[in-house]
């Protein structure tokens, strides 16, 4: 393997989730020593076996080799206790969309790792500069949003907060493009760049269907013949229909309820119902047998 100039920084990843997980895996990839972090074990054995089995189909695709594989499951460190992130020169937070929660993790974080170690969140939407807010050093925190998949997605936002070093945002921008991914710029303003543009791709999809246009089957297939690589309903499966419609939500109340960015009522309704696309077994499709 081609190492990177940054293999022998460690990084940490908070919240072994399918995007968490993700992260750990294009960080252990690119030559990182990487710790990944959850509150229980069971979260992280899922976190674990979910790149294992995507690190499995890459080798029956013959992308990657047996050896290459291995090794990067060798470079991450799966643990349940916070203190064990206190080696990281990189931390990139990756938990629930939630401000409160990730706050009172900047907080808890800021007391682990050393004064030189860069903060990030992997937010889609909620303001950096608010999650800056909550700990004594904001100069060091910024957004690192990765797309999903991310070893599949190339893109990342590179996210000042208001109060974010100009040298914080150089040394990110060089991270991640010695990851091999493509960072861009972004500003602290609701939804970043991608987010923001997406939410007419989802709402309208949503009050075509309702209007009686097409259906979502028409809708995806209509837009995949159009030259996108999936419909709006398929992606949101993909994505997780909650977190879609947090990033809706967030964008919405970010413009003051604006109402060009007003989230659809069916979206609420089907996070509230559990359909919350791939990882639940259902969404707008059904998914797992």
């Amino acid at each position: 393997m081609n190492k990177p100039r940054h293999q022998q920084e460690a990084a940490a990843v908070i919240g072994a989730g399918t995007m968490g997980g993700g992260v750990a895996e294009v960080l252990a990839a690119s030559g990182c020593e990487v710790i990944l972090y959850d509150v229980t074990r069971e979260a992280l054995d899922e976190g674990v076996q979910r790149i294992q089995r995507r690190l499995g189909r890459q080798m029956k695709k013959g992308r990657i080799e047996e050896a290459e594989a291995e090794e990067i499951q060798f470079r991450i460190r799966p643990t349940v206790r916070l203190e064990e992130v206190a080696p990281a020169r990189w931390v990139i937070e990756a938990v629930v969309e939630k401000l409160d929660v990730k706050r009172e993790l900047f907080t808890r974080l800021e007391e682990v790792v050393d004064g030189e170690s860069v903060l990030a969140t992997n937010t889609s939407s909620l303001s950096v500069t608010a999650i800056a807010a909550a700990v004594k050093h904001p100069e060091r925190v910024l957004g690192l949003h990765f797309f999903n998949p991310a070893p599949v997605m190339p893109l990342v936002e590179v996210v000042s907060g208001r109060m974010t070093h100009a040298d914080t945002m150089d040394r990110a921008v060089s991270f991640i493009a010695a990851l091999g991914k493509e960072p861009v710029r972004v500003k602290d303003t609701p939804g970043f760049l991608v987010n923001r543009i997406a939410r007419p791709f989802h709402s309208e999809a949503y009050r075509m269907v309702g209007d009686g246009v097409a259906d979502k089957e028409q809708l995806d297939r209509i837009l995949r013949s159009a030259g996108f690589k999936m419909g709006p309903f398929e992606l949101q499966d993909l994505i997780g229909i909650d977190i879609n419609y947090a990033a809706s939500t967030s964008v919405y109340d970010g413009f003051f309820q604006e109402p060009r960015f007003r989230p659809h009522p069916d979206q609420r309704q089907m996070v509230e119902s559990g359909a919350l696309g791939r990882k639940a077994g259902r969404g707008h499709y059904r998914h797992g047998g």
